[in-house]
């Protein structure tokens, strides 16, 4: 089977990360990745800001979607302990930031799993990170002036492995 093919059925998200760092080789091939999605109109707007798995805007972003959720203690954060967590922004005046982000997380996790990395793309953050400290933590993630976040995603070595979703393809596709 293609390699592609085989990568798409195989991906799934990961929930539970080993304490081993990413190498500077496996942390280029992802964001070379995304740095290869296509973007509407080659605008490559798209922008990628890559935090260690322990930088504290992380904890602050915890935080504030916890707050908001009323969530108190979860047993895990929204990136599950992930060595690396890279946020993916866009400028929020482009209409087809949203969409060119989406591209180019799926490349990246698409990336991650052929080379045996798990990753966990993630948007539950979107509350807190574009509510009332937008500007807060847009500064503290030092995105570009008129950017936003659009989506992340987390990456690691897996601990735990997980079964690629099932799908419902009568119900999910209409061929007319």
């Amino acid at each position: 089977m293609n390699k592609v093919i085989e990568t798409i059925k195989e991906r799934s998200s990961t929930r539970g990360y080993t304490g081993d760092a990413l190498t500077e080789e496996e942390l280029g091939i992802l964001l070379h990745a995304g740095l290869q999605a296509p973007t509407a109109a080659n605008r490559q707007e798209i922008h990628f800001t890559v935090l260690d798995g322990s930088h504290p805007v992380l904890q602050e972003l915890e935080e504030e979607k916890n707050r908001l959720r009323n969530i108190t203690a979860p047993p895990h954060n929204f990136y599950y302990e992930a060595p690396v967590v890279v946020i993916i922004s866009a400028d929020a005046n482009f209409k087809w930031g949203t969409l060119d982000a989406g591209i180019a997380v799926e490349n990246m996790a698409l990336a991650a799993e052929s080379i045996g990395l798990g990753n966990l793309i993630i948007g539950c953050i979107s509350d807190a990170i574009l509510g009332k400290k937008k500007s807060y933590f847009s500064e503290a993630l030092r995105l570009p002036p008129s950017y936003e976040y659009k989506i992340a995603i987390a990456f690691g070595h897996k601990a735990v492995v997980k079964e690629p979703h099932t799908y419902d393809a009568a119900a999910q596709i209409t061929r007319l």
